[in-house]
């Protein structure tokens, strides 16, 4: 292998660039360097990673990874979409999206009165529908954690419960009220805690939710009935840590059962 040491080339006229007729190839570990430009009209070819700074036009095939994050317009004032998966857009946002689906998981339990009532814990990093069957316990505290809380919002958590398969009584199976005596009162919506994402040393904040005429939400006493329960939480977009910053209202659709009409 024959090796050539100079410090510039030219073309035979002296006056423009060399041309690598068979192309080139830089060994491992070392770079094309200088303070000049790089003009293509071909393609780039690479298994490794490209950098680089304003660019004008970006025409891609595969996936294009931003891992800080994306701003659109003059330091994100048009729109930003965060590496934690939060996007912000100024002006109007026009979306269409076909057969979207909401993914439901289950509503996770611990006991708060042995055998007789739990805490119901709905993760709203895992999705805003949930389910859970009132066999598994009757609930005292419904519990909405991991929701975020910016400027002035409302997130919701909706949970399918499913009644037991024998008719509840004395309000077994039928309530969401603390604290239970030697029977279980009827009701829904009275205790909740809330953990909103981020909010640091955040072990719960206790409130009660508000229901339509300020009475209660009273579940099926039917077996095998489903009820849909929503709560609704509202953030005033003040401080984080407080129960005065947050307001919780719970509705009910319910008594869902197979119907005789076309039977």
């Amino acid at each position: 292998m024959s090796e050539i040491r100079v410090d510039k080339l030219k073309n035979e006229a002296g006056s423009g660039a060399v041309e690598l007729t068979e192309g080139a190839s830089i060994p491992t570990g070392k770079n094309l360097t200088g303070a000049g430009g790089i003009s293509i009209t071909g393609d780039i070819v690479t298994t490794g990673t490209i950098t680089y700074e304003d660019v004008t036009n970006i025409d891609s095939l595969g996936i294009v990874t931003a891992r800080g994050g994306l701003e659109v317009g003059t330091s994100g004032a048009g729109g930003t979409i965060t590496s934690a998966g939060d996007a912000v857009f100024a002006g109007l946002t026009t979306a269409r999206f076909g057969g979207v689906t909401e993914t439901v998981s289950v509503g996770s339990t611990s006991h708060y009165v042995v055998n007789k009532s739990v805490i119901l814990e709905l993760d709203c990093s895992k999705g805003s529908v949930f389910t859970h069957d009132l066999s598994s316990g009757n609930v005292g505290i419904v519990s909405i954690k991991n929701f975020r809380v910016n400027t002035n919002t409302f997130t919701t958590a909706t949970v399918i419960f499913t009644q037991n398969s024998s008719a509840p009584s004395a309000g077994a199976g039928n309530t969401m009220v603390i604290p239970p005596a030697t029977q279980v009162p009827g009701g829904i919506g009275t205790e909740v805690t809330l953990s909103p994402l981020g909010v640091a040393a955040n072990a719960g904040i206790a409130t009660n939710g508000m229901v339509g005429s300020a009475t209660t939400v009273v579940l099926s006493g039917t077996a095998r009935d489903l009820d849909v329960v929503t709560f609704g939480v509202h953030y005033n977009g003040g401080g984080t840590g407080t129960a005065g910053n947050y307001r919780t209202v719970v509705t009910k659709s319910g008594d869902f059962r197979f119907g005789t009409v076309g039977f």
